[in-house]
């Protein structure tokens, strides 16, 4: 899968072990930056990567900053992005089965590398549930995209 990643300088280190990860496990990353520990501002790097994966450049998307907060704001502004911040399994699991998430955030000061790594492999295997009611509710948010998104 070609994955999306990008961080501010708060989460360069978690995004690191998130390339390590997805490139050991055979993904191909576009690494959107930064690359360095000089302060920046997330809104940048963040809108690079969700934009690769709204244009279908990329199949999915990680975001990485202090709290994994500001990134995943950013993201969801991107018309046809869903990008979940995540500080457990159960909801990186959920995120794909349920709302058909395309981009999930971390925060490097929330989460370690081995649950970082526990809900990576989870929202990268698990796969969107669909039917009636989880159908409608994703076709919802397309809608009010839709409207405010002009």
């Amino acid at each position: 899968m070609k994955i999306a990643v990008a961080c501010d300088h708060g989460g360069l280190n978690l995004k690191g072990a998130v390339i390590a990860y997805l490139e050991k496990n055979g993904h191909e990353v576009i690494d959107f930056g930064t690359k360095t520990t000089d302060s920046c501002d997330y809104p940048d790097f963040a809108l690079l990567a969700a934009e690769s994966v709204a244009k279908g450049e990329c199949e999915r998307g990680v975001l990485v900053c202090s709290s994994g907060i500001g990134v995943s704001i950013v993201a969801n502004k991107v018309p046809g992005i869903r990008c979940a911040h995540c500080h457990d399994v159960y909801c990186a699991k959920y995120t794909r089965y349920h709302n058909d998430a395309n981009m999930i955030a971390f925060g490097e000061k929330v989460v370690g590398v081995g649950l970082m790594e526990e809900m990576l492999s989870a929202f990268l295997t698990c796969e969107y549930e669909g039917g009636e009611r989880h159908d409608r509710r994703v076709a919802k948010i397309k809608a009010i995209e839709e409207k405010y998104c002009k």
